[in-house]
């Protein structure tokens, strides 16, 4: 084979990608002297309003993004109104129920712990239609969950959606003993349940659509997230609140480079990353990155349920893997194999007399359901 443009990097490149034997190579990442602050959030204009605040860190540290804490969250009207966001840990700022008037502009303030100050561009409060429905699909070995949106006054066009899961799971055993202060007994009503718990989870991807290039301003089957037939999130019941905001053209863009900057890098045929352009400054040095952007709008929900039993016969749902053991009392082991927790008694096993002769037991993970979630139903559970 005749390479004609040998010279090209991206020609070399390739052949070391195709080639068997290649030595991996690790490029020295350059370390930036500058921690960014980052600023997540927006604010909702009829509810609870959420800001964290955090740093960015070089892509050689390991461990979560430092948090900015012990900061001052404002946010501020035009006409002068202030509301002041308390911090609840983590670089997170909350205001419990704010109410901002539509169509009035506001912006974020916030001045850090060392005296540095950045505030927003005054946005106007943007108000989201109701959303029409969401609905799911069971298709391809997968449940499919969509969003249906429209606005009959043709003022929203961008929207963007947010989702919370909540689900119901099983363990792998259901323990009907418990080993307390050196014995075995069986399970009593005022015994915590530890078979059936609810585990939750928030979204992470940039859901975002527009309705600029059709006829009207609707939304039509936007396809939030998929779900595998054999995920624990379907084993029982899976409960899905949606989350809708309206965006500014302005804001809409900046989603969506972040998320082609997020979702669209790893090959060489991807887009590059982007600048993202934030409509955050800091006041006390023009020069200084700020990542983020703030909007102002109003939120709508919907809440769906899936349930298990609708879902189709033929697909083998989710069940844990987990394996069974037994301690016979005459062994003399039963106190050492329970003791400290780690092993749980299941149920007894009998011989030919009337009492038992030993226990069958698994690990806690397999036997205990707190040790992924809780066992404290949601209030808004059916």
């Amino acid at each position: 084979m005749k390479i004609r443009n040998w010279k090209n990097p991206i020609v070399w490149l390739v052949m070391l990608l195709v080639s068997g034997c290649v030595e991996p190579y690790f490029p020295e990442v350059l370390e930036s002297p500058s921690s960014f602050l980052v600023v997540n959030g927006f604010l909702n204009a009829n509810g609870r309003t959420t800001i964290q605040l955090l740093r960015t860190q070089n892509l050689n540290d390991t461990g979560t993004p430092p948090a900015e804490e012990n900061a001052t969250v404002v946010v501020e009207s035009e006409t002068g109104e202030r509301y002041g966001l308390h911090e609840t840990g983590y670089g997170t700022y909350v205001h419990p129920n704010l109410q901002l008037n539509i169509g009035a502009k506001y912006r974020l303030y916030i001045r850090t712990r060392t005296g540095n100050e950045y505030a927003s561009d005054y946005v106007e409060v943007k108000p989201s239609p109701p959303i029409e429905n969401v609905h799911w699909k069971a298709e391809g070995g997968e449940v499919k969950v969509y969003v249906n949106s429209q606005d009959p006054n043709n003022n929203t066009q961008y929207y963007k959606w947010e989702y919370e899961q909540t689900w119901q799971f099983r363990t792998a055993f259901h323990s009907i003993l418990i080993y307390d202060k050196g014995q075995v007994r069986f399970r009593e009503p005022s015994d915590d349940p530890i078979y059936v718990c609810w585990k939750s989870e928030n979204s992470t991807r940039v859901e975002i659509g527009s309705s600029v290039k059709l006829n009207e301003d609707r939304i039509s089957d936007y396809r939030l997230f998929s779900i595998p037939f054999d995920s624990e999130k379907i084993s029982m019941k899976n409960s899905i609140l949606v989350k809708q905001y309206a965006l500014t053209r302005e804001a809409y863009e900046y989603l969506e480079m972040l998320k082609k900057n997020t979702e669209s890098i790893g090959t060489l045929f991807d887009p590059l990353p982007s600048q993202l352009t934030s409509n955050i400054r800091s006041l006390s040095n023009p020069e200084e990155t700020v990542i983020g952007y703030i909007t102002a709008t109003t939120m709508e929900t919907k809440r769906i349920f899936i349930d298990s039993r609708d879902l189709p016969r033929d697909w083998r749902l989710y069940y844990p893997t987990c394996e069974i053991d037994t301690v016979m009392i005459s062994s003399g082991m039963v106190h050492e194999r329970f003791t400290g927790g780690y092993l749980v008694p299941v149920d007894e096993i009998y011989g030919n007399g009337p009492g038992p002769i030993g226990y069958t037991f698994g690990t806690r993970a397999c036997v205990d359901c707190t040790m992924q979630g809780t066992n404290m139903k949601p209030a808004f559970w059916e």
